[in-house]
C-alpha cells in the first residue's frame, strides 16, 4: 500500500504538469489557465449540488428507519471527486468529474460496493454494534 501511495505522489504531479505543457503548447498559456479554473469552478458547484441531493436522500432514508448505505457512499465519492477538482490539473479532473456525475458515479460506486462485500466477506473488516 506504501509503494502504490508513493508511486501516486511521483506519477501523478508528473503526469499533471506533462498535461499541463501539452494542452499549453496546443491551446496557450492562458486558455489552458483558465480551463483549469473554470473546471474548479464548475467542479466546486457540481459537487455542491450533488452533495447536497445525497445528503436530502440519506436524511429521508433514516427518517423512514432505512440505513444510509448507498447514499454514504455516493457522499464519499462526492467529497473526493470535489477534493480532486478543486485541485489543479487535467487528470485529477476527469477523476473528479467521474465521481461527481452521477451516471459514472454509479459505475464507480458498484466497484466500492462489491470490493467492500469481498472484504467483508474475507472478515477483513470487522463490524461492531452497540446497543
Amino acid at each position: 500500500m506504501f509503494l502504490l501511495l508513493l508511486t501516486a505522489i511521483i506519477v501523478i504531479p508528473a503526469l499533471e504538469i506533462w498535461l499541463f505543457i501539452e494542452i499549453g503548447g496546443w491551446i496557450g498559456t492562458l486558455p489552458t489557465i483558465m480551463l483549469v479554473f473554470l473546471s474548479a469552478v464548475l467542479g466546486a458547484w457540481l459537487a455542491r449540488r450533488e452533495g447536497w441531493n445525497t445528503y436530502r436522500l440519506a436524511m429521508i432514508q433514516m427518517q423512514k428507519g432505512e440505513l444510509p448505505g448507498e447514499a454514504l457512499i455516493d457522499g464519499a465519492c462526492i467529497l473526493s471527486g470535489g477534493i480532486l477538482l478543486i485541485t489543479p490539473g487535467f487528470f485529477t479532473d476527469a477523476a473528479g468529474f467521474l465521481l461527481v456525475f452521477p451516471y459514472t458515479r454509479a459505475i464507480v460506486k458498484h466497484w466500492i460496493i462489491r470490493w467492500l462485500k469481498k472484504k467483508f466477506e474475507r472478515g477483513e473488516i470487522i463490524w461492531y454494534r452497540r446497543y
